[in-house]
């Protein structure tokens, strides 16, 4: 019992792992013994959280586009060259798009749902190989998908594409496991609420960031360690029979929105 939540020693990719919720479950990976992989498409941000999470363990950073089907098979490619099996991975690589209804573009349903939709299942899918090697009966590779709560409820911003997208991800995570789970592979999902993020930036500013404390029952903003805990739960043996689930982690904020 007093190891159960002891996932050190194992090895993880984290997609978009170099800022925002991919960063904090990066640190909660590395501060507890996981060697850690994080990508981005930009180097230079994965240069920099490289340096920070390394001063706690092992942290390796890659470039990568997974907007396109091209990216993905590249960066998997990427991992198979240093890897030969591996314990979890973190389908967090995301993008939103807002516009009024009337004039809401192609392109931005398309690079959404490219990203947020087919990265993850094309991604998951090129890793199998490795994730079904690290698989046990007793400790399950596991499939990580980090979807939002805007795909459980109707938010009020105009992010069409997002919120389909991630409801679309929750939906997915529930065929992947019932798909995975003979490979001894747990496919889960963790839907954030209100976090600190590039992402989210826009709706604290549109909203106000005081507005939203309010309506969020345990009157805060998701910290690090609130999206670090949940999903060292999952990747845990005290996960271990957690698969095809989708964890709200929000402080309560849907069921009031």
């Amino acid at each position: 019992m007093k190891t159960l939540f002891d996932i050190s020693g194992k090895t993880a990719v984290i997609t978009g792992g170099s800022r925002g919720i991919g960063a904090m479950i990066a640190r909660g990976f590395v501060e507890n013994g996981v060697r850690t992989y994080i990508c981005s498409r930009k180097e230079e941000q994965v240069r920099k959280t490289v340096e920070e999470l390394s001063a706690y363990g092992t942290c390796i950073g890659l470039k990568a586009d997974l907007s396109t089907y091209e990216g993905v098979v590249a960066f998997a490619e990427a991992i198979k060259e240093r890897e030969q099996r591996l314990d979890i991975l973190v389908n967090n690589a995301g993008a939103a798009w807002g516009a009024p209804f009337e004039d809401f573009p192609e392109s931005g349903w398309d690079k959404v749902m490219d990203v947020n939709v087919k990265g993850v299942f094309f991604l998951t899918q090129k890793l199998f190989p490795l994730l079904r090697a690290a698989g046990r009966h007793e400790d399950p590779a596991r499939v990580v998908n980090i979807a939002s709560v805007d795909g459980q409820h109707v938010p009020d911003p105009e992010t069409y594409s997002y919120s389909a997208s991630k409801a679309a991800v929750i939906h997915m995570t529930r065929v992947l496991a019932k798909r995975l789970a003979a490979d001894h592979i747990n496919v889960t999902a963790i839907a954030p609420g209100p976090f600190p993020s590039a992402m989210t930036k826009g709706l604290f500013e549109a909203v106000g960031t005081d507005k939203i404390i309010r309506e969020v029952p345990r009157g805060r903003i998701g910290e690090p360690e609130d999206m670090a805990g949940a999903a060292i739960y999952l990747c845990s043996r005290a996960g271990s029979y957690v698969t095809g689930a989708t964890l709200t982690v929000d402080g309560g904020w849907a069921t009031t929105v």
